[in-house]
């Protein structure tokens, strides 16, 4: 079931520019999401079990978006909006309620670069008002020489491997068709390309599996690529040991050491950086969106 809220505010501005996916502010309709991926690192918040069943729709998020955004635009504070870092803003109940929609004409009319990160086909629907963001949205003053676009659209897999797909993200599209969506974007001209986040240890971290990512990514003309490791915390690393239960038992000796703290250990985050940044140089595909140190 579906609640409707009222929030105090939609727009969080960052304190400061992500260096991965260059987001200023950030936008989420919803609250939690229904398609329910255990890894998601939102639930090790407040969030609880399952999301799918906690689902709710910020219905006063058009009059307040309006609000923020015309005050920013008046400072000429305009700067990457990223929609879906902490839900699905283009899950299944958005075919109903258009809201990531009506979201998007309001930022498109206030001119500010936006930032889709999604696994989902719903995107497909919005291209020509995200199009329209691309031709007329301002680009920070300090990013104008490095990138451009001012639409970004980032597919987020975590796997290749549709099986394991269902039993983490069971209720997303399958890693087939994010691919096919990123290719339809690519071919309406966006500039798109592919997160690999998280990468699961000892199940889609592996030097092959890196591999055959980044090679695919190739195939499906992805612009860029990146990587990210799993982060555990909270009811989300309870949820996740017990799908390892289920699943992939042997492996919980092998967690239990890698995961002291609620991210692996620098080393191995680092060791997965280079690997992949290797294995984009080998395909010819742009790892990360910019280097904001160009």
């Amino acid at each position: 079931m579906v609640k409707e809220i009222t929030v105090k505010s939609i727009l969080n501005k960052h304190r400061k520019r992500d260096s991965w996916f260059l987001d200023d502010y950030s936008v989420n309709p919803y609250e939690r999401c229904a398609f329910n991926c255990i890894y998601c690192y939102i639930r090790g918040s407040k969030y609880g079990e399952n999301m799918q069943k906690t689902l709710s729709v910020k219905i006063n998020a058009c009059q307040l978006l309006e609000k923020e955004l015309q005050r920013r635009a008046r400072k000429a504070e305009h700067g990457f909006i990223i929609f879906s870092s902490s839900t699905e803003a283009w899950q299944p109940i958005d075919e109903k309620y258009k809201l990531t929609r009506r979201l998007l004409q309001i930022v498109k009319h206030y001119k500010f670069p936006v930032h889709a990160l999604t696994k989902s086909k719903l995107i497909l629907r919005d291209l020509d008002v995200l199009k329209e963001i691309d031709e007329t949205a301002i680009l920070p003053s300090d990013l104008k020489t490095k990138l451009n676009h001012k639409v970004i659209i980032t597919f987020s897999l975590s796997t290749l491997d549709e099986k394991t797909s269902k039993i983490f993200e069971p209720n997303a599209p399958t890693p087939k068709e994010r691919l096919e969506t990123m290719q339809k974007c690519l071919e309406e001209g966006f500039f798109s390309g592919i997160a690999y986040i998280p990468l699961l240890p000892y199940i889609s971290d592996l030097d092959e599996q890196v591999e055959e990512m980044i090679k695919t990514a190739k195939e499906y003309g992805a612009k860029y690529v990146f990587v990210g490791a799993l982060t555990l915390s909270g009811i989300g690393k309870a949820l996740y040991y017990n799908t390892l239960r289920r699943h992939f038992p042997n492996l919980i000796p092998k967690y239990n050491e890698l995961f002291k703290n609620s991210v692996p250990s620098q080393t191995y985050q680092n060791t997965l950086e280079r690997k992949a940044a290797e294995l984009c140089k080998k395909y010819r595909v742009r790892y990360k969106i910019i280097s904001l140190r160009q």
